[in-house]
């Protein structure tokens, strides 16, 4: 087995680290969040940092990389207070990749790159239309940390899923979804149906369902 230290992290190239670090926690959620500007601009990228914080209140964070330079979702989101996570569909992969690029202000993620921008109960922020799981959110708080990301921490108000996603038990269905999830910085992945084993008790070894 290969042993990497923190100095051997940090000497490695630029690019070579940060595929690694990355892909160090496995796979990750696909998600794109829409945000609107002030003058109506909207705005889509895709983000796989997105974390759940809480459920009662339903609180879900994400995490953007640090403000030193524009940042599009960011400066919307704040202005706004609201913004919208939708999952990925595999099939769409590809489009939802593509709002990773570094488009202007003036340019909509959601035209560029081939998503409907859809306004749903006088929610001022943008979902994706062709998602099969969308959430509306309102920032309650930001979290500064030390490396210069930020964590934004979002109230759920708004969760809108097609009806053979939603189990009887609340459990979501993923796969039925079409769902996508991330490693690293760029490879996207189909969602298998889970083997589950339910609650967890001392003295009773889990046993799959």
């Amino acid at each position: 087995m290969r042993h990497l230290t923190a100095a051997d992290i940090k000497n490695f190239e630029r690019i070579y680290r940060l595929n690694l670090v990355n892909g160090l926690p496995g796979f990750k959620p696909a998600n794109l969040v829409g945000t609107a500007a002030p003058d109506g601009a909207t705005n889509l990228a895709v983000f796989s940092s997105a974390l759940h914080l809480g459920s009662d209140p339903a609180l879900l964070g994400i995490v953007t990389r640090p403000t030193t330079v524009p940042r599009h979702t960011y400066q919307n989101l704040k202005s706004s207070g609201c913004y919208t996570l939708n999952h990925v569909p595999m099939a769409l992969a590809t489009q939802a990749h593509y709002t990773s690029a570094d488009f202007g202000p003036e340019i909509s993620e959601f035209e560029e790159c081939g998503f409907t921008a859809v306004y749903r109960d006088d929610f001022p922020a943008p979902y994706v239309a062709e998602s099969a799981l969308s959430i509306g959110l309102r920032l309650r708080e930001e979290l500064a940390i030390h490396n210069g990301t930020v964590l934004l921490v979002g109230t759920v108000e708004h969760v809108y899923l097609r009806e053979e996603g939603l189990r009887d038990d609340g459990t979501l269905d993923l796969a039925a979804l079409g769902t996508a999830c991330i490693s690293g910085l760029d490879g996207y992945h189909e969602v298998l149906p889970p083997v589950r084993f339910g609650y967890a008790r001392p003295g009773q070894p889990p046993v799959a369902q």
